[in-house]
């Protein structure tokens, strides 16, 4: 086959291969090991086949497109840039998407080798394509392109290269194509800045992180929509939410809050704004965060309490951040019956409210109500058996009767619920007081698919590595449980058949 694909290699490189034998070198290349393609490969071939690509043949072009994918992954990124700069140039200009995608894919190979890298910080025609590939209408072809600039950023060089040149005005003529451009342009910005210090300096000291932040503090909402989540991604760094902080951008964040009240069109931000502060609390400290910008939890509550799903839906999210450590729990249990309530509108809507939303609940639940065995002080034991029993009148069935329900999503957050709280003595009480329920988590006929088997086993893990396990289930259903942990998750019991002589 190696003698097959070299011969056919021969004739496209002097170009008259016809389509036919494209057809079969295709075939040939994908039987061939890379080393043993790498040995017959030259340069005159692969710069052929680049050459067969400047036609308007759809068919010629996929065929040549599916032949340099399988040749150019047998060779080593640097030679690919050293020896068909050109032809990767030309590449990011065809008419074809899938040649674009090709040739971006080299580029991201080029750009993850250390050796290579420095080569394309050398081919100032080559970035500029790049940038413009931002620009395209392939959604696949931008986001190469977007991930390529981002690793080039990650050296001193690089930076230098994108933001000390005349790449920068590159990267404003692309932003101005369109709205969407502009804002993968700042998607690209954010990925930079994210890396370090530094690079935020370069990204803040271009224009282009203030102009997002402009944007994101003006009056078109539908922007600020848009351009809370970049501003939400700078801030899960420590140097991002520095930034942030001193430029004064958190509490115009929280101003925009405190007056969505007055501004029909808030439904179009609110849920982003209020997503922010909690990642915020959450990468920050939650009592901090809460105390200095209260604004923030009082619209949690009235979302929460809100009729509107998608409020509702953005609030549980934000209740199920805030209250899945320790601190962001305390901070909860501070606004007491309120806090209760709410959890009983919660229970409500896990029951009752459309799918969707029913899965957000159930996930907020098991977020809120997990205590990690270091973390179980009487108090907090205390606190999330109180939490538990505000849900429902009847809590461990409630979350019984959603498991029992042929929906593999609602089945698998139930069982979560039940993973959440099962190292927890109030917990495994209450279940050995089920009539039944030891019996059902020990059942495996119950679970249909693999993400329920999976689930179901998940919490008999956590029954078993429970310290309190032993005494309270005793003896017999806890070796029961232990049984089904050793056996595995997918375990099926043998079942025994006797022949009978005669018998078909």
């Amino acid at each position: 086959m190696a003698e097959a694909a070299a011969e056919l290699l021969e004739r496209a490189a002097r170009r008259d291969a016809a389509l036919e034998e494209l057809r079969a070198l295709r075939v040939a290349v994908q039987a061939v090991p890379p080393a043993a393609l790498r040995a017959r490969l030259g340069e005159h071939h692969l710069v052929a086949l680049f050459g067969l690509l400047g036609v308007n043949d759809r068919e010629q072009v996929s065929a040549c497109v599916s032949i340099l994918e399988r040749l150019l992954q047998a060779l080593d990124p640097l030679y690919v840039i050293q020896n068909l700069r050109e032809e990767l140039q030309k590449g990011l200009f065809h008419p074809d998407d899938s040649v674009k995608i090709l040739t971006m894919s080299q580029v991201g190979r080029i750009v993850e080798d250390s050796a290579a890298v420095a080569e394309i910080l050398h081919s100032p025609e080559l970035l500029q394509q790049i940038i413009n590939c931002i620009g395209g209408e392939k959604i696949a072809v931008a986001k190469e392109a977007i991930k390529s600039l981002s690793r080039i950023a990650q050296s001193q060089e690089g930076l230098e290269a994108l933001f000390g040149s005349s790449l920068l005005s590159d990267l404003r003529n692309v932003m101005a194509t369109s709205d969407v451009v502009r804002y993968r342009v700042y998607e690209l910005i954010v990925e930079i800045s994210s890396v370090s210090a530094e690079s935020l300096n370069y990204c803040a000291n271009s224009g282009l992180i203030p102009e997002l932040i402009g944007e994101l503090t003006g009056e078109d909402v539908l922007v600020r929509a848009t351009c809370i989540e970049m501003v939400t991604s700078l801030a899960h760094t420590p140097h991002g939410r520095q930034y942030l902080a001193q430029q004064g951008v958190i509490d115009k964040i929280s101003n925009i809050i405190l007056g969505a009240d007055s501004d029909p069109f808030s439904s179009f931000y609110l849920p982003g704004f209020v997503k922010f502060f909690g990642n915020l609390a959450i990468v920050d400290s939650p009592q901090q965060i809460c105390e200095r910008y209260p604004v923030f939890m009082e619209k949690v509550f009235e979302m929460a309490e809100s009729q509107d799903p998608t409020m509702i839906g953005v609030a549980v999210d934000t209740l199920g951040i805030l209250g899945s450590n320790v601190e962001g729990k305390q901070v909860l249990q501070k606004a007491r019956s309120r806090f209760q309530n709410l959890l009983s509108k919660i229970g409500h809507q896990a029951k009752n409210a459309p799918t969707e939303l029913r899965l957000r609940c159930l996930d907020a639940i098991s977020s809120l109500l997990y205590l990690p065995p270091e973390q179980q002080t009487e108090d907090l034991l205390r606190m999330t058996e109180s939490w538990f029993t505000s849900l429902s009148s009847q809590p461990l069935e409630l979350f019984r009767s959603i498991s029992t329900q042929p929906f593999p999503d609602l089945h698998c957050g139930a069982l979560r619920v039940f993973t959440a709280i099962a190292n927890q003595p109030w917990a495994q009480k209450l279940m050995l007081g089920s009539p039944g329920f030891v019996e059902y988590v020990v059942d495996r006929s119950v679970e249909p698919d693999k993400a329920s088997k999976d689930a179901k086993y998940e919490l008999v893990k956590a029954l078993v590595n429970s310290k309190t396990i032993a005494e309270i289930f005793g003896n017999q259903y806890y070796l029961r449980l232990r049984a089904y942990l050793h056996e595995g998750p997918y375990y099926v019991k043998a079942v025994s058949t006797t022949a009978v002589e005669g018998a078909e």
